[in-house]
């Protein structure tokens, strides 16, 4: 179970002037959001939970959507992912790895998950 996502950080960007804080909420939770300090991080975010959706089969959409995945940074600052719990059992997810990087306007997004 992997996914992969690669994002224009340039889009995220432009969607972000274009609309605000709305063009955020539309794929972010209010914590996820305060963790966005950087237009790459949120591209990265943005990457992270469409490689996630890939890694159960789905892609974004009605089996899985943006507000199913969560995002956060372990203490150390690691890029951590969860699934819903409906989503994990559904999936037989047991843990999800997340890594994000980023150069030269695209942003990588890579997750793997184990199952039960």
């Amino acid at each position: 179970m992997i996914g992969i996502d690669v994002t224009s950080i340039n889009r995220i960007k432009r969607m972000y002037e274009k609309f605000g804080q709305r063009a955020y909420e539309r794929f972010l939770s209010e914590d996820e959001i305060a963790l966005i300090k950087r237009v790459e991080t949120a591209a990265g975010f943005w990457a992270a939970k469409e490689a996630a959706s890939k890694a159960i089969g789905t892609g974004i959409g009605r089996e899985c959507g943006f507000h199913d995945i969560k995002i956060s940074k372990s203490a150390l600052g690691a890029p951590k992912l969860k699934y819903k719990k409906e989503i994990r059992k559904k999936y037989k997810i047991k843990k999800s790895y997340l890594s994000i990087t980023h150069d030269e306007g695209i942003v990588i997004a890579v997750v793997h998950n184990t199952k039960k």
